[in-house]
């Protein structure tokens, strides 16, 4: 049982839902990202996505675009990303999620990558776009390094959802709507009947996300999952600030409203 587990377990057990902010690793500099990971759990994260740049990420919207680039230009590489993340695990066991595109670990090499995810502190590992004749192998490979491969479901068929969520262990991200990542102001997917499905098919915790911009959305669609996901908001904050503290407050701030909605 590694520590996405853990936290699920306490968090079942004291009647509270899991909110779990993302941001790109680099945006503004992995300096900060230290900084916003901690700043981030003292305000009340359970569990916090970090994303790997890429320079093509085709299930994000321009804001998550937007903030792999600044990543990029600041010399945010897999190998700094991982050395940043065992600066983390000195100061804090908070679950840590990767967020990384498939070529990127391809390129990296799909063993090393999963072996330095798992030595620098990594719990899981979100893969938007895995080939789903590459799945089983990925989950091999995760789970000889005990790093979880969490599956990315969209409201789609059963069928699908089924093939999906079956071999999955931590939890499962939920994508709220087809399309890319963003704010939104509304959410058209029928969610109940949406999270009754893929709650038909596992037992894993269930993470909305894709378009939760606010704690009142977030409060509107906690009781239909055991977690919420919120990225392009939490990004807003750091690509809107005017310097670290700044940024680090801002996004503080902004994670508490998120916890006690």
């Amino acid at each position: 049982m590694n520590r996405i587990d853990l936290k699920f377990n306490e968090l079942r057990k004291n009647g509270e839902k899991a909110l779990i902010p993302f941001i790109t690793a680099g945006d503004p500099n992995l300096d900060t990202t230290v900084d916003l990971v901690l700043a981030m759990e003292e305000a009340g994260a359970d569990i916090i996505e970090l994303g790997i740049p890429y320079s093509d990420p085709l299930a994000d919207g321009v804001t998550i675009q937007a903030s792999s680039n600044r990543a990029l230009k600041n010399g945010a590489k897999i190998v700094k990303i991982m050395d940043t993340v065992k600066r983390i695990r000195k100061k804090t066991q908070v679950p840590l999620v990767y967020l990384v595109y498939y070529n990127s670990i391809f390129k990296y090499g799909m063993e090393k990558f999963m072996k330095e995810s798992n030595e620098s502190g990594i719990d899981g590992i979100i893969i938007p776009d895995l080939p789903i004749e590459e799945r089983k192998d990925i989950i091999a490979i995760g789970e000889k390094y005990d790093v979880d491969i969490i599956p990315l479901v969209a409201p789609t068929s059963k069928e699908r959802i089924k093939n999906i969520v079956k071999d999955a262990k931590g939890f499962v991200y939920c994508v709220s709507v087809n399309g890319v990542t963003g704010v939104r102001n509304d959410i058209s997917t029928n969610v109940e009947g949406y999270m009754n499905t893929i709650s038909e098919y596992t037992n894993l915790p269930k993470a909305l996300g894709f378009g939760i911009s606010s704690s009142e959305m977030a409060a509107g669609f906690k009781p239909y999952c055991e977690g919420i996901i919120v990225g392009s908001a939490v990004i807003k904050k750091i690509e809107n600030g005017k310097n670290k503290e700044d940024i680090i407050n801002d996004v503080r701030k902004f994670v508490e409203e998120l916890k006690m909605a």
